[in-house]
């Protein structure tokens, strides 16, 4: 019984000690949380509330375009940058400093950023670098303690992989003005682009795409805790092009040193299948800004890099606007295929004689005759006989000298002078200025775009249009399957005729073009040659028999070459323009030559597959 009541003593003690301990321990732990939650609630409320939830915008990754095989044209690589949201930094001002003592910036971009911290929405982060360099990306991660709100990420910039060999057609993009990102705040954005030419501008709203957002958690310090949620946005949509790139180089290949443009149609449907303007730039040098030497060069240089000829170069067409003044001749009725006029070399009208350019007695021709020696004095006597509005009025109905509605930007419209045009600007038409149109000299300018067109809708009959854009997405653009063009309002029979003269230009020994025949098995093209003069050659220089090959580079005539082929069966177009190349046939048309063999033989206008992989790197332009 003791030893029982002993027992029951020691437990008794134990007890009461552990209850006691627990007590304590409970009692410690309530007397914490009421400190922290009672007394201290304000304080770890307001750090709770700091410790928040923040959204910036992100661009979207702009849509790439490609060309009728899926050769990319324009894609996106990527590069580091950094971004600030002063909303996450406890003292914005610190941290810049912080920020420019590893990665120094000059004066005016300082100044930029000042500016847009002042003008931005919370939700748009502010740029503070582009293009980081590797060693400014590790010493920004390095300090990320002393940067809050400072964020490094993987940008997107604007890749061309033929680079000038495309430029002009494809474009290029650039950063918004202040202007584009104050009426539309998703260009504020870091990276986002505006396409400023060619294809990059018309479908400048499809290739942009939707920004999407992050959302992060950040400290009190600005230090991100954690990502809560991202979207990355819709990326812009795919653009196909009915360009194809191995006849696109091709052409620039063929310019070579030379200034002066190539345009080269699916004569069927008015595809455009290759646009050149030599010569060109480097369209990835707008996405980082031109530097200002190179950007003055081109400025400077008389040949006019910047500009698209093939679109918006005004040239004279000579000789290669016969045919459209044989037509209106034909439809006038002042001229039919066995009318033949006495060409003796020269035209006496009133006291001014204006003589054939090779100075040559072709004596009594017919019009096929006079288009595949290139008479001049037959179409100086046509001319007269038409009158010029209704040369005029021809001329728009090929295209020439009238809006084609291409979708390209900036493309002119030329001009083909008109009685009521002449009247409009004070100018007092005479009997001369008919004649020199008559062989496209005088006030008809005309671009190379609006010439292959003309040759297009000589060769087919009817009235194709020239287009570049295929697809837009997955969706196929209005007549990339084939159209039904309209017949142009031209007797068949006239067509005939002057189809007749284009044929023997090329394929006759005595045609002006005979050197450009191809060397195809049963495959025959028809062309006009053109020579434009861009120097009133004074008597003296007359007197002293100039030579145009002797003569100042800007000087010397300009070459055109006008083309289709097969003659039978026409599924290709092109025009050529070489400035200051002096003769058509000497320069002009063996480029054409060249590009129409490779058409005829690889079928560029047959090939058609959607772009697979836009991050593809392209295939080596020697092998296209």
């Amino acid at each position: 019984m003791k030893r029982a009541a002993k027992e029951k003593s020691a437990f008794t003690r134990r007890a009461l000690l552990l209850g006691t301990a627990q007590l304590g321990i409970f009692g410690g732990i309530a007397a914490r949380l009421y400190h922290l939650q009672v007394a201290q609630h304000g304080k770890y409320a307001l750090l709770a509330r700091q410790n928040s939830i923040s959204e910036r915008l992100v661009p979207p990754a702009r849509g790439p375009i490609a060309d009728r095989a899926g050769v990319l044209l324009a894609g996106n690589q990527q590069h580091w940058r950094a971004l600030f949201m002063p909303a996450q930094a406890p003292d914005p001002r610190t941290v810049l400093e912080n920020f420019y003592r590893l990665v120094p910036l000059p004066a005016d971009e300082r100044a930029r950023i000042a500016r847009e911290l002042t003008s931005r929405p919370g939700y748009i982060p502010v740029l503070l670098k582009d293009y980081l360099a590797w060693s400014e990306m590790a010493a920004l991660e390095v300090n990320m303690p002393n940067l809050p709100g400072v964020i490094v990420e993987v940008g997107l910039s604007r890749y061309y992989p033929l680079g000038p060999a495309a430029a002009h057609a494809v474009g290029y993009v650039a950063r918004p003005t202040q202007a584009e990102a104050k009426a539309n705040t998703v260009l504020a954005l870091p990276g986002m682009r505006v396409g400023r030419s060619g294809v990059e501008q018309v479908q400048d709203l499809p290739l942009r795409g939707e920004p999407g957002f992050v959302q992060t958690e950040t400290n009190v310090h600005g230090e991100v805790v954690r990502e809560v949620a991202d979207d990355p946005g819709l990326p812009g949509q795919s653009v196909q092009l009915s360009l194809h790139a191995g006849l696109q180089a091709l052409a620039v290949r063929a310019l070579a040193d030379n200034a002066g443009a190539v345009v080269m149609l699916d004569a069927r449907n008015g595809e455009i299948l290759a646009l050149a303007s030599t010569p060109s730039f480097d369209p990835g040098l707008f996405d980082r800004g031109v530097p200002v030497d190179i950007w003055n060069g081109w400025l400077h240089d008389p040949r006019h890099p910047l500009q698209n000829k093939a679109t918006a170069g005004l040239f004279a067409p000579g000789s290669t606007f016969k045919p459209t003044v044989a037509l209106a001749a034909l439809k006038a009725g002042v001229l039919t295929a066995e009318t033949r006029l006495n060409c003796p070399g020269f035209l006496k009208l009133g006291d001014h004689v204006f003589w054939d350019d090779a100075h040559t007695a072709y004596g009594d021709i017919d019009v096929t005759t006079a288009l595949q020696v290139s008479s001049d004095v037959f179409f100086y006597q046509v001319a007269l006989k038409v009158g010029i509005d209704p040369i005029a009025a021809m001329a728009h109905q090929l295209g020439l000298g009238t809006n084609l509605n291409a979708d390209l930007p900036n493309v002119a419209t030329g001009l083909v002078p008109t009685h009521d045009w002449a009247r409009s600007r004070g100018i007092h038409w005479v009997a001369g200025d008919t004649v020199v149109q008559g062989i496209g000299q005088g006030y008809t300018q005309l671009t190379p775009l609006s010439l292959a067109t003309m040759i297009a809708r000589v060769a087919t009959g009817k009235a194709v249009s020239p287009r570049i854009t295929r697809r837009i997405g997955t969706v196929l653009q209005p007549g990339a399957n084939g159209v039904e063009w309209p017949d142009l309002d031209i007797d068949p029979a006239h067509l005939a005729v002057v189809r007749q003269g284009l044929f023997d230009v090329v394929n006759t020994p005595d045609g002006t073009g005979y050197a450009a025949r191809l060397n195809l098995p049963g495959v025959q093209m028809a062309g006009k040659t053109g020579t434009a003069q861009v120097h009133n050659n004074t008597a003296a220089e007359k007197a002293a028999g100039y030579n145009d090959m002797q003569m100042a580079w800007a000087q010397r005539p300009n070459a055109l070459f006008v083309a289709y082929a097969p003659f039978d069966k026409p599924r290709y177009a092109v025009a050529v323009v070489v400035e200051h190349g002096n003769y058509g046939a000497q320069s002009a048309a063996p480029i054409a030559h060249e590009l129409m063999t490779y058409a005829l033989t690889q079928d560029p206008a047959g090939q058609d597959r959607p772009l697979s992989n836009p991050m593809a790197p392209p295939p080596p332009v020697e092998a296209l």
